[in-house]
């Protein structure tokens, strides 16, 4: 097997473009990675081995010819199997879709392929997305411990070496949840951002698809494909296209990043919020400033986050439910049948909390709430390294105990009820070798700081790019 598969997507892009590397060489030796530890990993639902070197063939061609696209051109990317390819099965790990091939790409699908990517393959998710462990998946650091969801798949993929990038989505921290469990990186970019026509919905209001990658340059070039207005999707952003990239390397001095002083390190491993203060250590060391800051409204993000999300997946599923809810796994049955039976009027209130969250946020970082304002905030991804598979609950230092599920989405819902952008990164292993990620959340829009930060970081060495020991 050759070793093309540990490249980075910035590695590989500089590679193809001076033609040093075949996009055909690449994508074999993805595949050959694949068969040699994708039985272990679990990561893939589909493999599209025949379609993917036809389009590896054909990138060569063009970039021979002098057509070369751009850094995804020839590069392997693998969709979470809720975004359409068209001939290609969408499951959506569900029964419910048996028999299912999508007729047309979804819009990011379409943009990879403008773009010159090729799509090797969908991975693995909870059932239609309403769960965080992903449980055909493994845990590509360790196998006894759950990869996140929902997708956990996408995640273990790159973190194992079996996709240079992937693609997730994220309604209350699917795509962060496995990228920090699985020693990657994760955007969920600004609501609207990306477009989600084609792809399988779990709670509209909420859902954002983005990339899973090794570097924060890598989740850049990325942002840079699949950013832009799409009219078939009623919550795209009518922004102007414009350079990710173009803050990478930049100084960080300057930059002021808020550490929460309650709820984000509220009942968190102890290794996990040592990991993250000591990456913002080595930020401030670089120039950056960290300051205080009171996160205004967390008390209000459970009840809020599962207010929206479970009653808009009812909806979604409502005729489908109603005639056959014996297609569904009994958890999922559970939650979408409790979800008719939440009132219009909580549905609204949570409507309302998140209004006001997402003003509370924007003063925040403003500075308009009298305090000056911040760039960034910076806290753990999620207060606890991955769970055992099967494991139920957490029990913290104080004695308290929490579900896994809830432990993992009450860190990352935040910003999908503000809509503003969360990108996770690797700080670390605790000492049973298992991934550390930080959150960095910034305001809407302010995609280009988050890369710009995580890119510094990234650069002092306290971090490097990591396939998992498989």
């Amino acid at each position: 097997m050759n070793s093309a598969y540990r490249l980075t997507l910035t590695e590989a892009a500089r590679l193809i473009a001076d033609r040093s590397l075949s996009p055909v060489e690449l994508t074999t030796s993805l595949l050959d990675r694949i068969a040699a530890v994708d039985p272990k990993s679990g990561a893939y639902v589909t493999v599209t081995a025949e379609a993917a070197l036809r389009a590896a063939r054909e990138a060569e061609r063009e970039i021979a010819a002098g057509r070369h696209r751009g850094p995804l051109h020839g590069v392997p990317v693998a969709l979470k199997d809720l975004i359409d390819v068209a001939g290609v099965p969408t499951t959506a790990s569900s029964r419910v879709r048996a028999g299912h091939v999508a007729v047309a790409d979804a819009a990011v699908t379409e943009r990879l392929r403008a773009a010159g990517a090729v799509l090797i393959g969908k991975t693995h998710t909870h059932e239609f997305a309403f769960g965080l462990i992903t449980p055909q998946t493994r845990n590509a650091w360790s196998p006894e411990h759950v990869a996140g969801g929902s997708s956990g798949g996408s995640a273990a993929a790159v973190a194992a070496g079996t996709a240079t990038f992937a693609l997730g989505t994220d309604t209350g921290g699917s795509i962060r949840v496995p990228a920090a469990l699985n020693h990657v990186v994760g955007l969920k970019p600004t609501y609207g951002l990306i477009p989600r026509h084609g792809v399988t919905s779990l709670a509209w209001s909420l859902d954002h698809v983005g990339p899973l990658t090794r570097t924060a340059g890598d989740a850049a070039l990325v942002l840079q494909a699949l950013a832009g207005h799409d009219p078939r999707d009623p919550a795209s952003l009518d922004h102007p296209r414009e350079d990710y990239t173009r803050n990478l390397g930049a100084s960080v001095s300057g930059l002021r990043i808020g550490i929460p002083t309650a709820y984000y390190f509220d009942r968190v491993q102890p290794q996990v919020a040592a990991a993250v203060r000591a990456a913002v250590g080595a930020l401030t060391a670089l120039g950056a400033t960290a300051v205080p800051v009171h996160v205004p409204m967390t008390e209000y993000v459970h009840a809020a986050q599962w207010g929206l999300m479970v009653p808009e997946a009812a909806a979604y599923h409502q005729d489908t439910l109603r005639a056959a809810p014996e297609l569904y796994s009994e958890d999922v049955r559970t939650l979408l049948e409790a979800g008719e039976f939440v009132p219009a009027t909580d549905y609204i209130r949570a409507q309302r909390t998140r209004t006001l969250m997402h003003q509370a946020w924007l003063s925040l970082f403003d500075g308009t709430d009298g305090a000056d304002g911040i760039d960034a905030i910076a806290a753990p991804t999620v207060p606890a390294t991955a769970a055992r598979s099967g494991q139920p609950s957490f029990t913290w230092p104080d004695g308290s105990t929490e579900p896994v599920s809830d432990a993992y989405v009450r860190l990352s819902a935040p910003a999908n009820l503000t809509g503003f952008p969360a990108l996770s990164l690797p700080v670390g292993l605790d000492d049973q070798g298992l991934p550390i990620g930080m959150q960095l959340i910034g305001r809407p829009l302010s995609e280009p700081t988050l890369f710009q930060l995580a890119h510094a970081y990234e650069t002092t060495g306290h971090h490097a790019p990591a396939l998992a020991p498989l």
